[in-house]
């Protein structure tokens, strides 16, 4: 998808160079917003806290789409781009994966269920995992009532991360969205493609015994809301 650039490496290099100066000062403004929501008292005590809690989660979801942006500049998903799997104590990434948006998620008054096995060991890419449940995390702040819940089972040899919220569930372009977005079809089409074939293309890069990672959308499970589901051999 990303074989024929059509333009100059010049222009590439300064637009990539140009998205991460974007993105860390996205990155200074969302912990300016986390130092302030931390020092403000709760809503029903000061009225900016609702704003700056939204401005959070607007700056978060920015933040995540030039960090896709970056990753598709870096063709995520070929042998070149980087990949380094080691065996996790999963109970160590779900810590970080709730440190990371525990502000956010106390700003908006939702309720993080965590729901896992601390015994657990897994081979994989630490920080692209984790970019790909916070962002799904973020993703869920937008259509959740007030609770967020976040699994981790291994199912036939395979480890099935799930980040479920109970608010209506995920609309159908949204389900459609998630079910060809392995095909080849054309995600750039607006952020939530470009979230999801980002989180595609890490599942994919993970391979054991010839079995290759996948995700997919769905609506019910426990919280009766929308479902994204990471799966990693």
């Amino acid at each position: 998808m990303m074989e024929d650039r059509g333009g100059s490496p010049e222009l590439f290099v300064f637009l990539a160079s140009t998205v991460h100066d974007m993105k860390n000062s996205l990155s200074v403004l969302g912990g300016t917003l986390e130092n302030l929501l931390g020092k403000t008292p709760q809503a029903n005590q000061d009225a900016s806290y609702p704003q700056l809690a939204h401005m959070l989660y607007q700056t978060r979801r920015l933040s995540d789409n030039l960090m896709q942006l970056l990753a598709l500049y870096k063709e995520v998903g070929k042998p070149t781009y980087p990949f380094e799997p080691v065996t996790v104590p999963l109970g160590e990434l779900v810590h970080q994966v709730a440190s990371q948006s525990r502000v956010l998620l106390d700003a908006k008054e939702i309720r993080l269920d965590l729901d896992f096995s601390h015994e657990l060991l897994w081979t994989l890419d630490e920080d692209l995992v984790i970019g790909v449940l916070c962002h799904a995390i973020n993703n869920a702040v937008r259509y959740t009532r007030d609770r967020i819940r976040l699994s981790i089972a291994e199912h036939d040899g395979m480890l099935e991360f799930r980040v479920e919220d109970n608010g209506m569930g995920f609309p159908p372009s949204m389900l459609e969205a998630g079910a060809v977005v392995g095909q080849g079809v054309n995600f750039l089409t607006n952020s939530s493609g470009l979230g999801l074939f980002f989180a595609s293309e890490v599942a994919k890069m993970h391979k054991r015994r010839q079995r290759g990672g996948s995700i997919r959308l769905e609506n019910g499970g426990p919280l009766g809301g929308g479902c994204f589901v990471l799966t990693l051999p």
